[in-house]
């Protein structure tokens, strides 16, 4: 892996992280959905990064600042639509943090009394993020299950903003999702696993804490729905879901950012502070003259210190600024169908009730069951 990482990430715009991974400290993650603390080891890298790379990573910059883009006009909602309807964004990259959930009902971590963090006081945290630290994991893990029996998959549903994601993705647009949520939503949604970077983890798979058995996730369900810390058959050891904690590397496909990011013609970032280091700097690892869309409920990250002629920022509501882009984009029919044929599978539990074929650009959904979906012609 290094040595790949060597070859493709010579240049001082991709260095600054696989520097930081080398330091093991791929870890700072303070947000308001309280997912994070910075490691120690993060600060030692960040004085050599300033040191070594002061031309590309000073204060609230980031990894990877390119200053302010070259383009004489201001983008516009319309026009990122007109360009993406019209095929000329043909490798999106979309960059999603926990605002996207929140309208499927998952509640955030820190809001006084609904919070997920004042709802595990029961279990006498030391502080609210030890549920994340693997050290504490190992002395205690009842919290940490306790937390995903809210979190696992099956109990929420995926929402416009999911549905939107797959549904560049049945349109050959999306080149990769990278998302900070641990819920399984977009996975949910349909969109393949191949086409999502979980950079903070997944419920989907698990390891055994002890011999590094791999279950699939759906094994551990009925013992986290009962309550249970789920024990390895073979050794008796804790089973944890693989999700990336303090103190943990993060998954290795993570730096599919390394090819991804210098490939997109288009960044959509959604429903995150973009605060969370090291996913945070991505919103600057795409070349400077790729158009960026934020779709958030306020201005983020370089949106909000060093915004570029090709940046686009749609603040309010998420989903409603979602509507805005699909209604632009006159996708709204397709995205409608799309999530009414989902719903319905959800539903009824059929599997493979129905057949998606794209034609010129759109996509033709025929119910092959008793849910009645119309082709679109």
């Amino acid at each position: 892996m290094c040595g790949v990482m060597a070859s493709v990430a010579s240049s001082s715009l991709m260095s600054p992280v696989r520097l930081s991974w080398l330091f093991g400290s791929l870890c700072s993650r303070r947000s308001a959905n309280g997912f994070g603390r910075r490691c120690p080891a993060a600060g030692a890298a960040a004085a050599l990064l300033r040191q070594s790379h002061s031309g590309v990573w000073s204060g609230t910059r980031g990894l990877f600042s390119h200053g302010g883009g070259a383009s004489a006009e201001q983008l516009t909602l319309e026009d990122i639509a007109k360009n993406l309807r019209e095929q000329q964004y043909k490798r999106v990259v979309v960059m999603a943090g926990a605002g996207i959930s929140t309208p499927s009902g998952i509640p955030d971590f820190r809001s006084p009394g609904s919070g997920l963090y004042d709802n595990l006081q029961q279990y006498d945290l030391p502080y609210a993020e030890a549920i994340f630290q693997i050290g504490f994991f190992h002395r205690n893990p009842k919290p940490f299950f306790a937390l995903a029996k809210e979190l696992c998959p099956g109990n929420y549903q995926p929402n416009l903003t999911h549905y939107f994601v797959r549904l560049l993705h049945e349109k050959g647009q999306l080149l990769r999702m990278y998302t900070q949520n641990i819920d399984g939503l977009e996975r949910l949604a349909g969109i393949p696993p191949e086409m999502l970077v979980e950079a903070h983890g997944t419920f989907a798979t698990a390891t055994c804490t002890t011999c590094r058995r791999k279950y699939e996730g759906q094994d551990l369900r009925p013992d986290i729905m009962s309550g249970t810390v789920p024990k390895c058959p073979t050794c008796k050891g804790v089973v944890k879901p693989d999700i990336v904690f303090f103190e943990e590397e993060l998954p290795r496909h993570f730096f599919k950012y390394l090819t991804d990011f210098p490939l997109a013609d288009l960044l959509i970032i959604m429903g995150t502070s973009l605060v969370v280091e090291p996913f945070a700097s991505l919103a600057g690892a795409v070349r400077s003259s790729v158009p960026r869309l934020l779709i958030n409920r306020d201005l983020v990250g370089p949106f909000a210190s060093s915004r570029r002629n090709q940046d686009v920022a749609q603040l309010g509501d998420l989903v409603s600024g979602v509507q805005a882009l699909v209604d632009a984009l006159g996708w709204t029919q397709e995205l409608e169908a799309l999530m009414s044929a989902a719903s319905c599978n959800n539903t009824r539990g059929v599997s493979g009730f129905l057949h998606i074929t794209a034609e010129g650009g759109r996509l033709l959904f025929i119910a092959l069951k008793d849910c009645r979906i119309r082709l679109l012609s």
